[in-house]
């Protein structure tokens, strides 16, 4: 989100509404102004104002744009530069009125600005005058200009080719619950107000560069139409004529072209600036001087050309001692930055007398666990800048708010048995995950169709198994622009961790969770409950038909419906898995939903009916067990359904297996670990709503 760096001192006085209606007077202000200077005759003492408006204006202009941390805290720059360019064109034409009207009258018919510049900035002579407005106009055309308008046509088109994967990026961030949804939408904002002012800038360029050539072709015809008017009705002799209209139009040229070249210096220093919390200013001073070499090889340079004879000692040698000392200063503070972590490292004092052993000294298994090499510390510690913390706690967030029950909190801790960037997700101490991260690299992850390769370490995302780069943050723009999702090393610690703990839901949640859930369910129905757990159903039931649930990717946020079905069926059945087929039945409006969508038709993989017999005896005759399928028989129809669920998923729509009741749970547990994409139902939970669309039968061919 982006934030103001500066507030009005009287922001606190002034009601909002007034100070927002301010600058809506000014804009309409100005553009009447200019088109008043371009119809009606401007006297004198009005064009000198407004020239030195101008000139302030784009001193103003100038200064903000060296102070802005961001290019977005000045995003309307296109507009003003406009408004400014429009401004100085219509003085342009006042001008150009007076001194044609007036200019046979003196060097002062014309203003005092324009007499002041043709008369002191140039002392008098219009040739001097002539090649001081030529040089500036090569400069401001030929170089700020033309190179301000390459920036920004190339920033344009890099930030509208890299706009999708930002934006992929904010919803891999929000789905990993890095971010909320508030979080999100400022991100989203922000990604397209930076593509709209790069858009508007590679077009304010134009108005720039456009105003550099007027000014050109301004110059000659008033230096032709003043020499016409003067000798032709005005009776002045061509050497004063051109004396008197050359020296007036130079003038007017220098007091025009010199805000012209400000602002076309803003315009170039707002494309090259880079999205960083320090002005220019402080880029500068910081980034040039901050290698001790580069000022000790200089050093040695200017030593050289100082010694050289018939070359000025002073200056040379005066520079080659300030930039010894700076590099000197920089040695020193490198030193002392190398030396401070061998200081902070030492081992602390062991202690004199050990103490009893106790049952303090048998450490609990962690439910989830996330051990860090050494080097990975820092992101852990909030005083180093690290957001670990803060992500993992986003993670757990999100996590329970899908699920429907709190997320065990997750125990980070120091390995020193780990190699220095490697972590490790632990589940019951059990690893389930183990990875590389760089925090000082960002990770550019290949979505699938990129526009060409990157330089960088080749690897792959812990948590999809994607190709990946390890890449300088540097590089992050170029890549977004190539069709790379970027992310730093935090985000896909996080993104790891999150979606190790969806694959293992039904690992995290035991009779604890389970109880919790009754208890407030208790509060909110208390006549459901009461009675129910443990009487009735065991509360190792419920867990088990909870797990059975979480196992396929169901949500237990509707734990009402779920223990109310249990408390029908309880007289019938206590076994886990009929149960676990009765919940599923009354869900199913919400296992379709978080399939498809409130999508009126849900598009499904079916059997033959052939085959469906077949799986029927097998299952009839091995006890209802998935290995009792034949290995070839299991292998070709393993391959079917591969195929099937690759081509919905290259359509873009969710694959789904439909099949009997009592087939359902062993084909679900028979694609759960080879096809983990694929979601198995019953004919019975579909709801009657839902209309079937078939897309694939698959066969025993």
């Amino acid at each position: 989100m982006l934030k103001a760096n500066w507030r009005l001192p009287f922001s606190d006085k002034v009601p909002y509404h007034r100070l927002g209606a301010m600058p809506a007077i000014g804009a309409p202000a100005l553009v009447l102004a200019t088109l008043a200077m371009v119809v009606l005759p401007v006297p004198p003492m009005l064009l000198d104002l407004m020239f030195s408006f101008n000139i302030a204006l784009s001193l103003v202009v100038l200064l903000v744009t060296i102070y802005t941390r961001r290019p977005l805290e000045f995003a309307a720059f296109p507009a003003v530069l406009l408004i400014a360019t429009l401004m100085r064109l219509a003085l342009n034409v006042a001008s150009t009125r007076v001194v044609l009207l007036y200019g046979h009258e003196g060097p002062d018919a014309a203003g005092q600005v324009i007499g002041a510049f043709g008369s002191v900035v140039i002392g008098g002579n219009y040739a001097v005058g002539l090649v001081v407005f030529l040089i500036l106009m090569i400069i401001n055309f030929m170089v700020v200009t033309k190179g301000a308008g390459r920036i920004s046509e190339v920033t344009a088109r890099f930030t509208l080719d890299a706009l999708p994967g930002k934006q992929m990026a904010i919803d891999a961030d929000l789905n990993a619950g890095l971010i909320d949804q508030e979080q999100a939408r400022s991100r989203r904002q922000e990604v397209t107000q930076e593509a709209d002012f790069y858009g508007s800038m590679d077009g304010a360029s134009k108005f720039v560069k456009g105003d550099a050539i007027a000014g050109i072709l301004i110059l000659f015809i008033n230096i032709v139409g003043g020499l016409s008017i003067g000798m032709g009705q005005h009776d002045l002799g061509f050497s004063e004529a051109l004396e008197v209209y050359t020296l007036l139009t130079i003038g007017d040229g220098l007091v025009a072209q010199i805000p012209s070249l400000l602002l076309s210096i803003g315009a170039a220093i707002m494309v090259t600036r880079q999205n960083t919390e320090e002005d220019m200013g402080q880029q500068v001073v910081f980034q040039l001087f901050d290698n001790p070499r580069a000022l000790m090889i200089a050093t040695g340079i200017l030593t050289v050309m100082g010694l050289v004879p018939g070359m000025p000692h002073l200056p040379f040698l005066l520079l080659a001692v300030i930039c010894g000392g700076l590099a000197y200063w920089k040695y020193k503070q490198y030193q002392k930055a190398q030396q401070a972590p061998e200081q902070t490292d030492l081992p602390e004092a062991a202690p004199a007398t050990p103490k009893e052993l106790s049952w303090d000294d048998v450490q609990p298994v962690d439910v989830i666990g996330l051990e860090v090499g050494y080097r990975l510390i820092a992101m852990v510690d909030r005083d180093q800048g690290g957001e670990l913390l803060d992500r993992v706690k986003g993670v757990r967030k999100k996590l329970s708010q899908d699920f429907g029950f709190l997320i065990p909190p997750v125990h980070i801790r120091d390995n020193l048995e780990l190699p220095p960037h490697n972590y490790r997700i632990t589940l019951m101490g059990v690893a389930v995950g183990e990875a590389d991260v760089h925090p000082q690299h960002e990770l550019a992850i290949n979505p699938g169709q990129v526009f060409g390769p990157i330089d960088g370490e080749p690897t792959q995302d812990p948590a999809f198994g994607l190709e990946a780069v390890w890449i300088e943050p540097s590089q992050r723009e170029h890549a977004q622009a190539l069709g790379y999702t970027v992310v730093d090393s935090a985000t896909v610690l996080a993104t790891h961790l999150s979606q190790m703990l969806t694959n293992n839901a039904e690992r995290l949640l035991g009779h604890e969770e389970a109880q919790n859930l009754v208890d407030m369910l208790g509060k909110q129905v208390p006549r459901l409950v009461e009675g129910l757990i443990p009487d009735q159903i065991p509360l190792s039931v419920l867990v088990k038909v909870l797990q059975n649930l979480l196992s396929e990717a169901i949500p237990i946020r509707d734990i009402r419906t779920i223990v109310q079905t249990m408390a029908e069926y309880t007289g019938k059945s206590q076994d886990p898995d009929i149960l676990t087929a009765a919940v599923r039945i009354a869900l199913r409006r919400l296992i379709v939903q978080e399939i498809n969508g409130s999508a009126p038709e849900l598009p499904v993989i079916t059997l033959v009916p052939e085959l469906e017999q077949m799986l029927h005896k097998t299952m009839q005759a091995s006890g209802g067990e998935s290995t009792g399928i034949e290995p070839g028989l299991a292998e070709r129809l393993q391959s079917s359904l591969a195929d099937a669920t690759q081509q919905q998923e290259l359509q873009g729509e969710p694959a789904v297996l439909l099949t009997s009741g009592v087939l359902r749970a062993t084909l679900a547990k028979f694609v759960k670990n080879t096809i983990p994409t694929l979601r198995v139902l019953s004919y019975q939970e579909v709801p009657d709503e839902k209309q079937i669309r078939i897309v694939n039968a698959v066969g025993n061919n």
